[in-house]
């Protein structure tokens, strides 16, 4: 920790990114959120889009400029190509339908959007420190949704990596907390105070409204500025873009499903400057107590080439309309409320989880500054918790809070913990999944005899670390007593799995998956018994191997499967 100068945070959103940062040796330690985008300022974060050459090879925009704009009174640009968007909704566990179709590969885009936000970072910090260099002098610390399992981090590893934001794929310097986790550690240092919970056993939830998920994390005060989590993060895929998505299906039941298809495939600029009309004129306004509030939509003037594909009886209709489409009350509330209503059921099954009652919800993400998605929450909880509130800065909130969560890390691996001047750290985790190994047992009777094989033995999940367990950040869990299949053996390699099931017998079972090989180099064929160690506490998985006998440390190296991603 020595090297490190910097500590930046960044915040990679479904529809926002942004980006913050700390020197390590001001008095104050401040965070200074990055306002300064391509041809945008004074905004916390910008647009997570791109607009690629004509042969999507090269970035020619990103950010906000990469929007559509209003659509020409003839053809829009045909030489341009439609701008790529909502491309790290392909990263987790949402069903094939419901990620968008994308012209280049999601990893590809990826990658390009971390190497122009990389590109900047080097550019902020360049005028204040001359002498940093991004791979040897910051710690760098992505947030990602709560959802995300060990592989979706390794690929964002990967992406960083391929974005030249890290100069070594394995580097320490680079890490990760979820979003829910980093909103958590800004609400402790900015918010607690001004509702008089800083109480030792206080407990509170932070609920991270953002574009393509919204994530829970429910935490307790448990010592001097530490805090423990109290229940598993939870997370789903029902932010706002969901509504931008029920809104173009409403279009879809007027003008036919084929027609915004169309338009989806031959001027994906005009659909999405279709959306940010909604967005801005309808969704953002919205606050439900209103019963006259409407969107009228001039189709003319936001999407003119929608004409051209509406047929029939449809057609007939909008002509008769003159193309404008009056979008009621009770339409536009259809579009957020089944959005709504999975919030809601994440934050109800949250409270249920949590033993402790939960004195504060905070409700951070840009989704959160919907005053409809607000009034839903305040109504079904306020008689169960105390205080709900939205910070000053909502959208920034998981953007500082990845920095603030990177300070503390440097403080506590830089032996700084009794400084005042020490921000809050994390010292547990709740697992989201059972972990455990593949290995031989014997076979008993009660085993299947078709799982028996011709050694009379019987290939067992065996578990290491259980859904639900309160992990301690920094400690090992050890696994004793494995013994390698042959004598002189150089190499043992196990298979690490994991599960959401609390109890699991058999590595083919459903909802078993592989999560990567834990490789143990065994140093001049020494013979006795292996004890391993893996970490689950910190957001990666890290290994640890010795010989039981003699007591020499091996070199355990894990990696991640990444085959189906």
């Amino acid at each position: 920790m020595e090297n490190i100068l910097v500590i930046v945070g960044i915040d990679f959103g479904t529809t926002f990114t942004g980006f913050s940062y700390c020197h390590v040796a001001s008095e104050n330690k401040d965070i200074v959120t990055n306002e300064q985008w391509p041809d945008d300022v004074g905004k916390f974060k910008t647009n997570t889009v791109l607009q690629y050459d004509k042969e999507f090879s090269k970035v020619v925009q990103w950010g906000k400029p990469a929007l559509a704009k209003r659509p020409k009174r003839k053809n829009d640009n045909k030489n341009e190509t439609k701008p790529v968007e909502l491309f790290k909704l392909h990263l987790g566990n949402l069903s094939g339908n419901l990620k968008p179709k994308l012209p280049i590969n999601y990893k590809k885009a990826i990658i390009d959007y971390l190497t122009e936000v990389g590109e900047l970072i080097r550019k902020t910090l360049k005028p204040s420190w001359d002498d940093v260099d991004l791979f040897e002098n910051v710690l760098l610390v992505l947030s990602v949704p709560a959802e995300y399992s060990e592989k979706e981090k390794a690929i964002m590893r990967e992406c960083a990596y391929e974005a030249k934001l890290i100069g070594d794929k394995k580097t320490e310097f680079l890490q990760f907390t979820t979003e829910p986790e980093a909103a958590a550690v800004y609400c402790m240092e900015n918010c607690l105070k001004e509702y008089e919970t800083t109480g030792i056993g206080t407990t509170f939830m932070i609920v991270d409204c953002g574009g393509g998920t919204v994530d829970l994390t429910t935490r307790k005060l448990i010592g001097d500025k530490k805090v423990g989590e109290v229940t598993e993060r939870a997370g789903d895929y029902c932010g706002s873009a969901f509504v931008d998505r029920a809104f173009l299906e409403h279009l879809g039941k007027i003008l036919g499903h084929t027609a915004i298809d169309k338009l989806r495939e031959e001027n994906y600029k005009q659909l999405q400057y279709l959306v940010q009309k909604f967005c801005r004129s309808a969704k953002f306004k919205f606050n439900g107590d209103d019963e006259n509030f409407h969107y009228e939509l001039d189709l003319l003037d936001t999407a003119r080439d929608l004409q051209k594909y509406v047929t029939g009886p449809a057609k007939e209709l909008m002509q008769e309309k003159e193309w404008i489409i009056n979008i009621e009350y009770n339409d536009i509330k259809s579009m957020f409320d089944p959005v709504v209503e999975r919030i809601l059921d994440l934050i109800k099954l949250q409270l249920e989880n949590c033993r402790d009652d939960c004195s504060t919800m905070f409700l951070v993400g840009g989704f959160s500054q919907s005053i409809y998605l607000q009034n839903r929450i305040k109504k079904e909880f306020q008689n169960k918790v105390k205080t709900i509130s939205v910070p000053t800065h909502p959208i920034a909130a998981v953007v500082r809070g990845t920095t603030l969560y990177g300070l503390g890390l440097y403080n506590k691996l830089s032996n700084l913990q009794n400084e005042d001047r020490v921000k809050f750290v994390l010292t547990t985790r709740v697992l989201k999944f059972t972990y455990g190994i593949e290995a031989y047992d014997n076979w008993k009777e009660t085993d299947p005899i078709e799982r028996k094989n011709f050694r009379g033995d019987i290939l067992k999940f065996h578990t290491i670390a259980r859904r639900g367990q309160k992990i301690e950040i920094d400690k090992e869990i050890i696994v004793k007593d494995f013994v390698p299949s042959f004598t002189l053996q150089k190499v043992v390699v196990f298979s690490i799995y994991y599960t959401r099931e609390y109890n699991a017998e058999y590595c083919d079972e459903p909802g078993m998956e592989l999560l990567g090989k834990l490789k143990i180099n065994i140093p001049n064929r020494e013979s006795g018994r292996i004890n391993f160690g893996l970490s689950f506490g910190r957001m990666e998985i890290t290994a640890s191997a010795k010989n039981e006998t003699n007591g020499q440390s091996y070199l355990a190296t894990f990696e991640i499967d990444k085959e189906n991603d």
